[in-house]
């Protein structure tokens, strides 16, 4: 069954279970070889795998891999960062610097999780963000 299709096998083909997303959001990814300039706004999840130059509002999650850059504010429910970060990052809910992570810049976020090896050059306020 292809990426593109309508969740009907087609003959010959096994049959495998379509995943759907119950929550009603999109995943949107900035692939490795992708350089995006400018703000990117998602109701759902963003994932970085590539560079971000300007700030990313999403209404679910960020999600950062490592060797991903993003140059900006990053605003969401959930943020996890295995990537660079030039910027204030800020979260409804929580924020996870993982250890191959390095912010350069606030965290804002009522939880928060670093993982040794993380880096952070910035401040950390511990607070709970109005949602938008």
């Amino acid at each position: 069954m292809g990426i593109f299709s309508n969740g009907t096998a087609t003959e010959g083909a096994p049959s495998a279970p379509v995943r759907r997303r119950t929550d009603g959001h999109a995943l949107s990814i900035v692939a490795q070889d992708m350089t995006v300039t400018g703000d990117l706004a998602a109701e759902g999840v963003v994932r970085v795998e590539g560079r971000v130059n300007g700030n990313i509002s999403a209404g679910m999650q960020v999600l950062l891999s490592e060797g991903g850059l993003v140059e900006g504010d990053i605003k969401t429910k959930e943020a996890v960062l295995g990537g660079e970060v030039r910027g204030t990052v800020t979260a409804e809910e929580r924020i996870e610097v993982q250890a191959t992570a390095s912010v350069h810049g606030d965290l804002v976020a009522p939880k928060l999780l670093i993982q040794e090896g993380g880096r952070l050059n910035g401040a950390i306020r511990m607070e709970t963000v109005p949602a938008e």
